[in-house]
């Protein structure tokens, strides 16, 4: 039996599958993050390697050793420490290792032209062009054992520059508002009360000091997003309007790529998606959606399942 290993790793977490020739899922693992641009290369490497050592150690199913014919990494961060990881594994097949803009594109647009907008702790746009564009200097060429042809990348740039939409950003602007609500110089909107909520503190000055610890910095902001949605969805103004305008400068992005790579595509030929809990959260997506010169489809699968799908068609 010939199965294939796929992995999902981001700055949040890391997915393991292994699927059969049908494409079934027949054992999968989730450990943290492995983004190498947050906890360093090492740590990222041991991270996917001790997942990948929990998969394989799964009830086997009467698997035979050397039975995966093919591995796919789908990373996100350094593209050089993915491919100098993958080139360290034995006995899984050809290992192949490819930014983690695939999987969600994939799942965007089943293999052709189109782009997908993501944002989960960071954020980025990945798009396909038609054959007939001109690829840009961003093109980032995908293994010839992925036949999906040349994924652009736009964005991306780290939780410490901004990545617009992000769970990061958009706890970034949530903390600023709230401080300066709690030290009393803009309206009380109810973010400065989330803030202490959040963090089981009530002065403006520890509340700060908790956000910009450097080890937690980026996870601690990121993971208020949800929360800032939360307070969204009860119908608070200044909650909604940072999701906003923090998802919409993603958008601004995704026009520039449209308009370099699909220039000669009618806006309602082009196939593209939003994905994860942020961008299609309902207020953000509608947000998007009206602003957008094109339909932006919600995708409600994970990353996973676009691993998955790209596992089936590498054939």
């Amino acid at each position: 039996m010939s199965l294939k290993l796929g992995v999902d790793g981001g700055g949040t977490k890391t997915e393991c599958i292994l699927v059969d020739g049908s494409g079934e899922i027949i054992a999968s693992h989730r450990a943290e993050g492995c983004n190498p641009s947050i906890i360093g290369p090492k740590a990222a490497k041991r991270v996917v390697a001790d997942a990948l050592s929990t998969l394989l150690s799964q009830p086997a199913d009467g698997r035979p050793p050397g039975s995966i014919s093919m591995t796919l990494l789908c990373m996100a961060g350094s593209r050089i420490v993915w491919r100098d990881f993958a080139a360290s594994l034995v006995d899984l097949g050809h290992v192949v290792a490819v930014d983690d803009s695939l999987p969600v594109l994939e799942l965007a647009t089943n293999g052709g032209p189109g782009l997908v907008l993501h944002a989960g702790t960071g954020s980025f746009v990945a798009a396909r062009a038609p054959r007939e564009a001109v690829p840009t200097n961003e093109a980032v060429p995908v293994s010839e054992a992925v036949p999906f042809g040349v994924v652009h990348y736009a964005g991306g740039l780290g939780w410490r520059i901004g990545d617009p939409g992000s769970g990061y950003d958009i706890g970034r602007r949530a903390v600023a508002r709230g401080l300066l609500e709690l030290q009393g110089w803009m309206p009380d909107s109810g973010i400065g009360r989330l803030l202490q909520d959040y963090t089981g503190l009530k002065e403006a000055n520890a509340i700060s000091r908790d956000f910009n610890r450097e080890k937690t910095a980026n996870s601690r902001t990121a993971g208020l997003a949800l929360d800032l949605l939360r307070l969204a969805e009860s119908g608070n103004a200044a909650a909604r309007d940072i999701a906003v305008e923090s998802a919409a400068a993603l958008l601004a992005l995704a026009l520039r790529v449209v308009a370099k790579l699909f220039s000669k595509t009618p806006p309602n030929e082009i196939d593209a998606g939003l994905s994860g809990p942020i961008l299609t959260h309902p207020i953000v997506a509608r947000a998007l959606q009206e602003r957008a010169p094109f339909a932006l489809r919600t995708i409600g699968d994970t990353p996973i399942e676009g691993v998955r799908r790209l596992l089936v068609r590498m054939g």
